[in-house]
């Protein structure tokens, strides 16, 4: 924890950017739960702790801070550094395309590249924008991407599923402070297994795909978050495959599914040779999200 000399030596905001990223350097942390640098991740938690807009650093930094705020910013870099907890936990928010989002450690921190797909309405992906009348959005944790569905198909009814009571209350937290209890319905299901003969136009899942091996040896950033949302197999790859093997069953005629799935490209499409897999790249990933249409898993099931 920083001592007296500290929060009277350090004054400016700059001043406490500094010296963050001299600890979080020192402290060897690791970071990728919506930052990626220690000069992003200090200037996020500086920036909340300050009730300061998080997309606004240069006009802030030769701002004075008072004690109490330097007291609050001094605490909260002092948790992250002996934590080791990812920042979103720290501040009980992540964000998404513009959209905050309540976490806590009964989810992972939200970080899908499937936001960065939904903001720009799916195009190229989905027939049309109104085709698109009921989405599934399964393994939901905290019920980001079912909100951000809505909000790019505000005609669709949404369900997301999750297996874990726990995400769930989390996600329940989400779609109320976002008004959306009529349009997202929340159920708990081990992937379909709860859903009944529910068919739908879209289906998104983000599902757990880390291999046994990496997540044996995640740094404690990432064994923080629950390991049900990482683990998926030897591979990483066991619960994608379920997925493939079910959600022809549960799609609509034409309708659409929407998988990220991580690294495993080359392995899927060894596996699975006679599905036309359409592969979705981002700004920062390429080859880990794919798209099958219904007709494509009907064939192959």
């Amino acid at each position: 924890m920083a001592d007296d000399d500290t929060l009277e030596t350090l004054v400016t905001l700059r001043d406490w950017l500094r010296y963050a990223v001299s600890r979080f350097q020192e402290a060897r942390l690791v970071y990728g739960h919506g930052t990626s640098t220690a000069v992003d991740e200090a200037a996020f938690l500086i920036l909340h702790t300050l009730h300061l807009p998080i997309d606004q650093l240069e006009p802030w930094l030769d701002a004075k801070l008072t004690r109490a705020e330097r007291a609050a910013v001094a605490d909260i870099l002092d948790r992250r550094v002996t934590t080791r907890k990812p920042a979103p936990y720290l501040t009980n928010e992540a964000w998404i395309q513009g959209h905050s989002f309540y976490v806590d450690e009964r989810v992972i921190v939200p970080r899908s590249y499937l936001g960065e797909l939904l903001n720009a309405g799916l195009d190229g992906v989905v027939p049309t924008q109104d085709s698109i009348g009921s989405i599934l959005d399964l393994c939901t944790g905290s019920g980001c991407l079912a909100i951000l569905a809505a909000f790019a198909f505000p005609q669709a009814e949404v369900d997301a599923a999750d297996i874990s009571a726990d995400a769930l209350e989390v996600a329940r937290r989400n779609v109320d402070d976002y008004g959306l209890d009529r349009q997202i319905a929340l159920i708990q299901s081990d992937l379909f297994a709860g859903l009944g003969g529910r068919r739908y136009d879209l289906i998104l899942t983000n599902p757990p795909y880390v291999s046994a091996d990496a997540v044996a040896n995640f740094p404690p950033e990432y064994a923080a978050e629950p390991v049900l949302a990482h683990a998926g197999g030897d591979d990483g790859l066991d619960i994608v495959r379920r997925i493939l093997a079910e959600a022809g069953r549960h799609l609509n005629p034409g309708g659409t599914l929407i998988v990220e799935f991580g690294s495993g490209r080359e392995i899927l499409e060894a596996e699975y040779p006679d599905l036309p897999f359409l592969w979705l790249d981002t700004a920062n990933a390429q080859g880990e999200v794919f798209a099958l249409q219904a007709d494509a898993l009907a064939a192959s099931g």
